[in-house]
């Protein structure tokens, strides 16, 4: 029970990683606070979680919305923490015809709305907190189509070594979990809807040098530890949960033949 008194704060978790890390959390001993823009599903996730969960009705991407979830974490847990900033969207960005709108929706989603975020409840972290920010491996793989989403987590890299800067006086650790392929529902929705994990899995699998996706709860272990007084020590550093896609590219089947 390592994070025993512990109030945390995880938007975007309703769903994937911020669930599977919200899940870890209370079952290490913490409060914690999520954030979703669809209610119903956010009241089956309170719902499963059971006691110790507040579910926020909210979008990153609005002033209203942010001022709301610093309201309701304020008024429920008084401070924070921990905040993991976890919301993000994806979607295709081609060159030549990606419209104005579904560029800036991505950076805004998965960029300017954590700075905002943690700027909107800065004033509720405790001396010596920790902040987790999402990033991905994308912000390095140069996929095809993907400028948006990769330019924003490559700008995630980068402004949470600032954060570490800023924030290190007051004994604030700001780190950076970088999932590669994961199981989640991100894979299903969007332009990729009607596809299916296991498709999506047998289609990647060859690239991974593990062989398989990374587990939702993989990648959360590796948010608590940082968020833990295990990393008492570290701040502006990252862990990569990708099953070596970065680390070791040449381990897997696709480039072993």
């Amino acid at each position: 029970m390592e994070l025993q008194g512990k109030t945390a704060l995880i938007t975007g978790g309703n769903s994937g990683i911020g669930l599977a890390t919200a899940r870890l959390m209370l079952a290490q001993g913490a409060r914690v606070a999520i954030t979703g823009r669809d209610r119903a599903r956010l009241d089956a996730v309170a719902t499963e979680l059971g006691a110790g969960v507040l579910a926020i009705q909210a979008d990153v991407n609005a002033a209203d919305g942010l001022a709301e979830i610093t309201r309701a974490v304020g008024a429920a847990f008084g401070k924070l923490d921990i905040v993991f900033a976890n919301a993000g969207i994806s979607g295709p960005t081609p060159l030549g015809s990606t419209p104005y709108e579904a560029f800036k929706e991505i950076v805004d989603t998965n960029l300017t709305a954590v700075f905002f975020t943690l700027q909107s409840v800065l004033p509720l972290l405790n001396d010596g907190s920790a902040i987790v920010l999402n990033g991905s491996v994308m912000r390095e793989l140069a996929v095809t189509g993907t400028s948006a989403y990769s330019a924003a987590k490559a700008g995630i890299t980068g402004m949470a070594k600032v954060l570490a800067t800023e924030l290190a006086p007051r004994g604030i650790r700001v780190n950076t979990v970088i999932p590669g392929a994961t199981r989640t529902p991100i894979w299903t929705r969007g332009a990729r809807a009607g596809a299916t994990l296991d498709a999506t899995e047998a289609y990647l699998a060859p690239r991974i040098p593990l062989g398989r996706l990374s587990e939702a709860e993989e990648v959360a272990q590796a948010v608590v530890f940082l968020a833990s007084p295990r990393a008492s020590a570290i701040t502006a550093a990252e862990i990569v949960v990708d099953g070596g896609t970065t680390g070791a590219p040449a381990g897997s089947a696709h480039y072993r033949g």
